[in-house]
């Protein structure tokens, strides 16, 4: 099909007129008038100014890196709405309270509300009263709300979370797969394709399914620098012991997110942390509706709430002021742990991506992919990202380098804001340790567990290998110079490198690959990373605060305090007023009137005019003056 001549299309008088910014609709101008924002980031300019001139964009942009205003401010300029597709309510509902504090006409359609609170939102976007609206992708595919978008002037179609089209990714959704008809029944209207994770091979699909063949690709650095990286393995005190102690001694009274591989474990983390005084909740998709939306709700809206979750949440949620994201089990992909983490310090401000893995994992994920009654094809594909999740796991070297090596980005020097970076772990030659395990496994009859295996090379005295008659074998007792603990450190990496396989019956049986064969025969050294043992956390830190001089804490707690009161009278979350790095700079610049707020970051036109006072007012009661906010 033959694309109409791009052309720069400007609102018409009659939707200028009536449009609350009126003639401001320059994109730098509602850049400052209605966000707040003085300059715009990476790509940002180039992919709104594709929209601009009618055009198509593929944009991938991390986590925090401003995406939504690549739609946003364009579908603002533009005659007509912007539809967004958008895969979850709670995105559709974080988004738009966000945009009409700005004050932005958006709306949202989708199951929450009632038949008489949607018809009064068509008949808003029928009227050209709407600058944004967001749907999810099952509901716009229906005749009737073609229909519908077929009889109004249409500024852009945005498609969120467009990973969710690549039947290989790990957030697939079978409705994406029909977003093609925006092309087919509205070739003249601009869309916009927009991810966070997506490896080459995704980046292809999208625009195959999307049908964007003639879409500008725009590609920001995959880098979070203001993400601390930090994966260790399990051993010593417990999981959930070690998970405790970072919180309390690293994050006690911020935001986080802790991520478990199974709703049981979701549930018994949760309610463990919480008879340990923090306020922690499950969310996972065995819970009630009413109570994940409760759950979700005391998350976004409370300050210092823990959710602990299986992978059913975060997708969409915007709370900047995540200070950590743990998991507590292994990821399926590296795309997945890019995803999970980057839901911390969407703010900018200083996160930690913490994770905690073990020997179970490996093998359960193994024991998973390999049992799935998926095609071969796809199943390759899976073991690929799994093999690069475990080879990040069991990294050297600076794993942000890795990290970005994966989606194509490189990184010319470590990071130094990573664990290995900041202590390096150390290595050893292990081909003698693992000739023994391999051999071990051989002699044994390649069917058993590696507890089983352990202690065959340690040389216990166990019933088990008496009655098998392993105690007769050549390697009975001949790793007595590991530990057991040093040992499941060895079967991990010898599984995670895949000299040694995991039987398909679930029973936890290893078999040797042929990986295993010049190892054995001594033709291939193999250096292991040793397992560091659990240290000392970083200094605790006073609570929520980025500040070390006690005057500014105390700034700093109370504005804070004077947001969650407004947020709390209108039912929003407390981000939604400003977000943390919003208050940061009012604390570093004090504003002492309403002219010198309007040079902070994050605070437009519409935001000055109904907080202003409010925290103008705050910063002189602290500075020690009480008279009036002036202009």
């Amino acid at each position: 099909m033959t694309r109409a001549p791009i052309q720069r299309i400007m609102p018409s008088q009659r939707y200028r007129q009536s449009h609350p910014f009126r003639m401001n609709n320059q994109p730098r101008q509602l850049l400052h008038s209605v966000f707040g924002y003085e300059h715009f980031r990476g790509p940002q300019e180039d992919v709104i100014g594709t929209l601009m001139a009618g055009g198509d964009a593929l944009v991938l942009m991390p986590t925090g890196g401003g995406k939504s205003l690549c739609f946003q401010i364009p579908a603002i300029a533009r005659s007509g709405t912007g539809i967004v597709v958008s895969p979850l309510i709670a995105l559709m509902q974080d988004q738009v309270a966000t945009l009409k504090q700005a004050g932005v006409r958006a709306e949202f359609l989708n199951s929450t509300l009632d038949a008489g609170e949607a018809r009064d939102i068509e008949a808003q976007l029928l009227r050209g009263e709407l600058d944004l609206l967001y749907v999810a992708p099952e509901r716009l595919l229906l005749d009737r709300t073609l229909d519908l978008l077929a009889r109004i002037k249409l500024a852009l179609f945005a498609i969120d979370e467009a990973h969710c089209v690549s039947q290989w990714g790990h957030d697939f959704r079978p409705e994406y797969m029909g977003l093609n008809v925006l092309h087919e029944r509205f070739p003249d209207v601009p869309r916009i394709a927009l991810t966070a994770t997506a490896d080459e091979p995704t980046r292809r699909e999208i625009i195959a399914r999307l049908r964007l063949e003639d879409a500008r690709v725009f590609i920001s650095s995959f880098d979070r620098p203001n993400i601390r990286y930090r994966i260790r393995q399990s051993g010593g005190a417990s999981a959930r012991e070690q998970l405790l102690r970072f919180i309390r001694d690293e994050h006690a009274g911020d935001a986080g997110i802790v991520y478990c591989l199974s709703r049981k474990r979701v549930d018994e983390i949760a309610a463990w942390l919480t008879a340990q005084g923090l306020a922690a909740l499950p969310y996972h998709a065995g819970l009630g509706s009413e109570v994940r939306a409760a759950n979700q709700s005391r998350f976004l809206n409370e300050e210092g709430v823990v959710i602990v979750a299986t992978i059913a949440f975060g997708m969409g949620i915007d709370k900047p002021n995540v200070r950590f994201v743990a998991h507590l089990n292994l990821p399926k992909s590296v795309e997945a742990y890019y995803q999970e983490t980057g839901r911390a310090g969407r703010d900018g401000l200083p996160a930690d991506a913490w994770m905690i893995y073990g020997l179970q994992d490996v093998i359960t994920l193994r024991q998973m992919l390999e049992s799935s009654e998926s095609g071969d094809a796809h199943k390759r594909v899976e073991r690929h990202k799994l093999d690069a999740m475990l080879g990040l796991c069991e990294l050297t070297t600076c794993r942000r380098q890795a990290l970005l090596s994966y989606f194509s980005e490189t990184l010319s020097k470590p990071c130094g804001n990573c664990d290995i970076c900041l202590e390096p772990p150390e290595t050893w030659d292990a081909t003698v340790p693992a000739q023994k395990a391999l051999s071990c496994v051989h002699r044994t009859g390649q069917r058993f567990g590696v507890n089983y295996l352990v202690d065959v090379l340690l040389g216990k005295d166990d019933e088990r290998i008496q009655r098998f008659g392993h105690h007769s074998v050549s390697v009975f007792g001949i790793g007595q110079d590991l530990s057991q603990q040093e040992w499941r450190g060895v079967f991990r990496q010898l599984i995670s490198r895949g000299l040694l396989a995991v039987d398909l019956e679930g029973h936890g049986g290893l078999r040797l690959t042929d990986l295993s064969r010049p190892v054995l025969r001594g033709e291939e050294r193999l250096m292991l990373r040793r397992d560091a043992k659990p240290g000392k956390t970083r200094t605790a830190r006073a609570a929520r605060s980025p500040f070390v001089k006690e005057a500014d804490q105390r700034l700093w707690e109370a504005l804070r305090a004077r947001r969650l009161e407004l947020a709390r009278k209108q039912g929003v979350p407390p981000y939604v007023v400003f977000h943390d790095a919003t208050l940061a700079e009012m604390v570093e610049r004090r504003p002492r009137s309403l002219g010198d707020l309007a040079h902070i970051s994050g605070v437009g036109e519409r935001k000055l005019s109904a907080y202003g006072a409010d925290f103008v007012g705050v910063i002189l009661e602290h500075a020690g003056e009480g008279d009036p906010v002036s202009a």
